[in-house]
């Protein structure tokens, strides 16, 4: 399946113009191809032409190539270059690093070189714990990928997973304050990704897992988690199930329900499905139902060799009925997709119980698409940012390694991402909270600060904490 650019797919087409053509011809030519023209702007004229900036957005590939060709045959322009504004986004990458302290002299250089680093050292090595205070560590997560999982894209090996590992690390930065490091391996045997992380953990104060695919994910976090002494975080496990959650708070709000009295549909049990799922066991919900395309329902008193598809029969579905996710469908309050498009349509919606919600977070293509589903549910969202309520990590991920930092905390437990949760529902105040607005925007300035606190009080509670900041003493 191909990557959905929605409105991110921007030109930027460089054009000499002769000065008698009018620029009405140059912009119904854009037009006629739908493109939509953001910008013009004029980089040089003379007497004899004129030398134009013009950006555009288009739909993919296909219409830019279309578009240039129907611009090339208007009479009097000629096309100098043309780029693509993601691409120039990344042009040498999108990170780098400076230096906190400057050197402008021989005895700066003696400070933070040797000899006088060797003190700095030697303190280290009497007391590792002090690399909180004296090195990156305190402030630093590595952004780990073997490239299995990337978006919607599969498996597409870890030189290709570098620019979706170097905007996570840049959003760590921007929302956070955290640095952090792509660190994408050329390797998918779990136990040297587990070697090799567990080498470079003492540089870094949490890792963060990212498009690893299952089921190896989980042996890989789990471990990670059981042997190093750091916060270990999936975040297409974790945090897809914290901001999902975080959302159904506010939905239920809006239906008067309760988390513990609901019937949940799961429409896809991989990573996210079975993290999702447990985390709404964690918040009190009881009656959970999963179903993929390949097995149907998933039952007690069935064989399955995906060891998700059997833990799932062992916690879920509690009056084991059979069938298909349409049969599932029955009587459900909540809706939660996980998979792939086109899974449920409209009489599947019209079987659900009173005030239905639907959380169709398949990228970039939902479960079923919100004009479709949009008069018969009371709440819809998706992980699209073309559509109200979009469902995205951005608003977990940040806020909780913020809060893991700073009270330097062994793991992210279940009690420090509920905290998160409920912490991004909270930033939507009851007086803003309708059908279109149920999750925060993911520039919303409160949510990382709302986290950040709620999962360091969560991780003093629990016992995880190796520091408590002032304001929790």
């Amino acid at each position: 399946m191909g990557v959905q650019t929605s409105g991110s797919y921007t030109i930027i087409l460089r054009m000499e113009t002769e000065p008698n053509v009018p620029f009405i011809h140059i912009a119904n030519a854009i037009h006629e191809t739908g493109g939509e023209i953001v910008a013009v702007d004029n980089v040089n004229r003379s007497k004899n032409t004129t030398i134009r900036d013009i950006t555009v957005n288009v739909s993919n590939a296909e219409n830019e190539a279309t578009l240039i060709k129907n611009v090339t045959k208007v009479p009097g322009i000629k096309i100098i270059n043309f780029s693509d504004r993601t691409f120039l986004m990344h042009l040498g990458g999108k990170l780098e690093v400076h230096s906190k302290v400057p050197i402008k002299n021989r005895d700066d250089l003696s400070h933070v070189y040797t000899p006088g680093v060797a003190r700095v050292c030697m303190a280290l090595h009497e007391d590792p714990a002090k690399a909180y205070s004296l090195t990156i560590k305190r402030n630093t997560v590595a952004v780990v990928s073997d490239g299995t999982a990337v978006l919607g894209l599969g498996d597409i090996g870890p030189i290709a997973a570098m620019p979706v590992m170097e905007g996570k690390a840049m959003l760590f930065k921007e929302m956070a304050g955290i640095d952090s490091f792509p660190i994408c391996l050329d390797t998918k045997d779990t136990e040297e990704i587990i070697r090799i992380v567990k080498a470079i953990a003492p540089a870094f104060g949490g890792i963060n897992l990212e498009d690893i695919s299952s089921p190896r994910c989980f042996e890989i976090e789990e471990r990670l988690k059981q042997e190093l002494d750091i916060p270990v975080f999936h975040d297409d496990q974790h945090g897809t199930a914290v901001v999902m959650l975080a959302g159904l708070i506010n939905a239920l709000k809006l239906v008067g329900k309760k988390l513990t009295d609901i019937k949940v549909v799961f429409s896809g049990v991989g990573a996210a499905g079975v993290a999702c799922t447990k985390m709404l066991m964690a918040a009190g919900v009881t009656h959970i139902i999963g179903a993929s395309r390949s097995v149907g329902i998933i039952r007690r008193g069935e064989a399955y060799s995906n060891p998700m598809f059997q833990w799932y029969a062992e916690h879920t579905n509690p009056d084991n009925i059979a069938g298909t996710l349409s049969d599932a469908m029955q009587d459900a309050d909540v809706f939660i997709g996980l998979s792939g498009p086109g899974v449920i349509g409209v009489e599947d919606l019209k079987k659900m119980a009173k005030d239905p919600i639907v959380f169709a977070m398949a990228n970039p293509t939902p479960e079923i698409l919100p004009e479709i589903a949009e008069p018969y549910v009371r709440v819809m969202a998706t992980g699209r940012s073309d559509y109200p309520n979009q469902l995205n990590n951005v608003l977990c991920f940040p806020g909780i390694f913020r809060g893991a930092l700073d009270c330097q905390a062994t793991t992210i437990n279940e009690e420090m991402k509920l905290a998160a949760a409920y912490a991004i529902a909270s930033t939507v105040e009851d007086d803003e909270l309708n059908e279109q607005y149920i999750i925060p925007s993911v520039f919303n300035s409160r949510v990382v600060e709302a986290v950040r606190k709620k999962v360091t009080q969560a991780a003093v509670e629990t016992g995880v904490a190796r520091k408590i900041p002032h304001e929790f003493a």
